[in-house]
């Protein structure tokens, strides 16, 4: 890739923006060490594809994935939400706290919605927009024109234009080159491997910089439709935010180097490693998650009559985790008391565990689901 030529910077009226190159046309990827990388991401897709298509009720545990990637784009960007904050309902997270909860909550929305457009949309400008929009909305940059293109100058670091780390292009430069990194990611005629496409896609989103806020968590976000969308993936368990969160001085340096050195090809050698780790994590944890709910099963069968009504339960909260004994008994189309005694019972068999301290209208979490989950530190 030693022919990339990251752009030029453009005098604007008191500052320079950075205009990049387009992408929409072909790289030469020669480099031996980039060939083995792809080659070891790929075969780490394909295991985790083939797994997720063997797990039982595989949709249960998508959300758990999409909470975890929530949690952890929206840290990149300063949001101090934990999973365990992420997955409560909003009537008990705590009123300094629920400005980063609802952010969270969006971005699983957003992905979510995202997903299921899929089906009617391909990856496109006018996906991403609606994406947009609903990522913002009713959170910290609503303010900033949700799910619209920016029609002005945005920058990165540094307290104005004059002293910014990064300035991105000129609003006026984004339609065409939108127009170019939409047409790059659909031209079948380049012979670019798709892992490859989708950092070179990143890379050119990043530095574009379309909307006033929310670029780093909407790039993130559009990777993982980009695999589902071109049947890398069939199902979305796979989510890379982990990767560059725990290396996020690494993940903004090679955006750096490539913009200021034409350096792609360093960016696409760290996507790819991000990839290979991502897999064999995602591949893990749903081992982890199979063998778990099978011991779960075990216990609920022990349960005797109520076994059935417990498994609905249960299973209710392998993609709600945490769950109150009101919204227990709406699920089940039972009393309040009712949903207590049944939840005992799980209680009892180690299943779920109390959260708070209450009397009444208690909180329950799946007892150590989201450990599975976590980053081991």
């Amino acid at each position: 890739m030693d022919n990339f030529k990251a752009g030029i910077y453009k005098q604007q009226l008191e500052y320079k923006s950075f205009l990049p190159s387009k992408i929409n046309r072909d790289f030469n990827i020669g480099d031996k060490e980039t060939v083995m990388l792809l080659e070891e991401a790929s075969r780490g897709l394909g295991q985790i594809d083939a797994y997720s298509l063997l797990v039982p009720d595989i949709d249960l545990f998508i959300q758990m994935h999409i909470f975890k990637e929530a949690t952890l784009s929206s840290k990149i960007e300063g949001t101090q939400t934990t999973l365990e904050d992420a997955v409560k309902p909003e009537e008990i997270i705590l009123p300094e706290k629920h400005d980063d909860w609802a952010e969270v909550q969006n971005y699983t929305k957003a992905m979510d919605f995202a997903v299921k457009q899929l089906k009617e949309l391909p990856v496109s400008m006018r996906l991403i927009k609606e994406i947009h929009k609903i990522l913002l909305s009713g959170v910290r940059g609503a303010k900033k024109y949700p799910g619209e293109i920016r029609r002005s100058q945005n920058w990165i670091g540094g307290s104005n234009l004059k002293d910014a780390f990064f300035v991105p292009p000129h609003h006026d430069d984004l339609p065409e080159l939108l127009s170019d990194m939409e047409h790059f990611w659909h031209n079948k005629n380049l012979k670019i491997p798709l892992l490859i496409k989708a950092a070179i896609f990143h890379y050119q989103f990043e530095t574009l910089h379309p909307f006033c806020d929310g670029n780093g968590r909407m790039g993130r976000l559009i990777i993982p439709l980009m695999l589902v969308s071109e049947g890398v993936l069939s199902k979305p368990v796979l989510y890379i935010s982990d990767f560059f969160e725990r290396n996020k001085g690494a993940y903004y340096d090679c955006l750096t180097v490539a913009r200021t050195s034409n350096d792609i090809g360093g960016w696409v050698k760290f996507f790819l490693s991000g990839m290979i780790k991502t897999a064999n994590d995602a591949r893990e944890t749903l081992c982890k998650v199979v063998e778990y709910k099978a011991g779960i099963d075990k216990k609920i069968l022990g349960i005797g009559s109520r076994a059935k009504t417990a498994n609905i339960l249960a299973g209710t909260m392998f993609s709600t985790p945490v769950i109150g004994i009101n919204k227990a008994a709406e699920i089940l189309g039972v009393s309040y008391n009712t949903a207590a005694r049944l939840i005992q019972l799980l209680e009892n068999e180690n299943i779920i565990r109390q959260i708070d301290d209450k009397e009444r209208n208690k909180y329950y979490e799946l007892n150590g689901y989201l450990d599975l989950f976590k980053r081991q530190v």
